[in-house]
């Protein structure tokens, strides 16, 4: 019997043990239940009355008035997010830059800290930590300071796919404004180190109408984010300096916050595009160098292509530089390139006037003594045996205008002979002195003629053919010269 009692009682036990478990879990259940439909509830009413609460102070709110008006001036933070830097134009003087600005500020007006029957009392509750992000197009219905760029060239304002602006308003009156654009700042460049320089670019930010006794600007903690990521093709970005200062201007004093950037230039596209071929076409001038004096075309094509060359480069430079006065180091050095490059060619110029002027000199001279020894003796006791008085070919240049050459052709003939002057007809540029060919091999080629001097020969009527340029004959004891005429 105490057996069958026993069991009856752990039975009852756990039955109880089951409906209390049952019954805990269910007030447990309604309580989390009501709990959220309590804070649905509030959330609702929270919307609710902050929809009210921004339509009542929107109501009542003057655009036109500053926040804290007659009093103290309004503190405005600023901090800048930088996008990128999208361009710098040295000719212009400008810089492009996409950026997020942010500014900051108090207007107890749009507090929104009361949630009437939903506020209970509970510190985290009361709302002043909640935060309302609004659209951009509520900044048209609030003041807002009248920020502007004071360096500023041409802006705008991103519009895809709305108006990149933001508003958040705290609730204890604390505005957040924000938006994104892209401007074209002025930059005033120092170009005499030139492409060895660096440059300080600027961002100017100041108030329009507000002065100091009315708006205060000041940066942040963190003014400036998104340098370090910053990239530029032409230009390292080495670090950035704020700071702020009072500008006086004809209507006030004005505060104004600046944000400078250091660059220094990369010169690894200046060494390929304007470096490397300028000392290239220097190097190539000198070539003429080794050129045979005699060879005019050849010298001449390619000085004046080397001139021309260099030209072009120092054009391609400047057009991508300002009109300024003074003299930057790329012109110094383009300068010289194309001084070196110059002489080269005046060089060749110089060498041919001295070398032809030298041996006409010699020639009058020679013939000068010749002329004294005749007028002293009789004219077959003399002999003027010289190999300068030997007409060479290239000596000789045909007159371009008629009647000269034909005088000049009449005054030879007693001079020279008919034989020698024939062949002094042909133009410099068919006369050549080497043996191309010969009578045997059948080419069009005219026989090497001993160009005689008459004076020295003992038989002037004689002819004798020799494959050395100068050669004395052992017969006539004649001096000759041999040279090879392209018909």
């Amino acid at each position: 019997m105490k057996t069958g009692k026993a069991a009856n009682m752990n039975s009852y036990t756990r039955l109880d043990v089951c409906i209390s478990l049952l019954l805990f879990i269910l007030v447990l259940g309604t309580k989390n239940q009501l709990a959220r439909c309590k804070q649905k509830d509030m959330l609702a009413g929270r919307l609710e009355n902050v929809t009210q609460t921004i339509s009542k102070i929107l109501q009542g709110y003057d655009i036109r008035l500053r926040p804290n008006f007659g009093g103290d001036p309004l503190h405005v933070g600023m901090d800048l997010t930088i996008a990128s830097f999208d361009a710098i134009s040295e000719v212009n003087m400008d810089y492009t830059i996409t950026m997020y600005l942010n500014q900051y500020w108090r207007d107890e007006r749009l507090a929104f800290n009361i949630y009437g029957p939903y506020y209970n009392g509970d510190a985290d509750d009361d709302g002043v930590n909640d935060v309302l992000t609004l659209s951009g197009d509520f900044a048209e219905k609030i003041w807002v300071p009248d920020t502007f760029f004071a360096n500023d060239k041409n802006s705008f304002l991103h519009d895809v796919t709305e108006r990149n602006k933001l508003v958040r308003l705290g609730g204890d009156g604390a505005v957040t404004y924000g938006m994104r654009f892209t401007t074209t700042l002025a930059c005033m460049m120092d170009l005499h180190y030139y492409p060895l320089d660096s440059q300080n670019c600027t961002v100017e930010i100041e108030s329009y109408g507000y002065t100091v006794s009315d708006v205060v600007m000041y940066w942040k903690p963190t003014p400036v984010r998104g340098v370090e990521d910053a990239e530029l093709p032409q230009f390292t970005i080495i670090g950035y300096e704020t700071n702020d200062r009072k500008e006086r201007l004809a209507t006030g004093v004005y505060q104004r916050l600046s944000l400078s950037f250091k660059l220094q230039r990369n010169i690894g596209y200046f060494v390929f595009q304007t470096y490397l071929p300028s000392i290239l076409i220097v190097m190539l001038s000198w070539v003429s160098f080794w050129i045979n004096h005699e060879a005019t075309s050849a010298r001449v094509a390619l000085g004046i292509t080397t001139v021309l060359t260099m030209t072009t480069i120092s054009t391609g430079v400047r057009s991508s530089l300002p009109r300024i006065s003074y003299v930057k180091a790329i012109d110094i050095y383009l300068v010289m390139c194309f001084v070196f490059v110059f002489a080269a060619l005046l060089e060749y110029a110089a060498v041919n006037y001295t070398y032809w002027g030298k041996r006409a000199k010699k020639k009058i001279k020679k013939l000068k003594d010749c002329d004294r020894q005749k007028i002293g003796k009789s004219e077959r006791s003399v002999t003027c045996s010289t190999t300068e008085d030997i007409i060479e070919l290239q000596d000789v240049r045909m007159s371009p205008i008629p009647s000269l050459r034909k005088s000049n052709y009449n005054a030879t003939i007693g001079s020279i002979g008919t034989e020698t002057l024939n062949l002094t007809k042909f133009p410099p540029s068919f006369r050549i002195t080497r043996n191309y060919g010969t009578a045997r091999n059948q080419l069009r080629h005219r026989s090497q003629r001993a160009l005689l001097n008459k004076r020295s020969c003992k038989n002037r009527n004689s002819y004798e053919f020799f494959q050395n340029r100068n050669h004395k004959s052992a017969k006539t004891g004649c001096i000759f010269q041999v040279r090879s005429v392209w018909m």
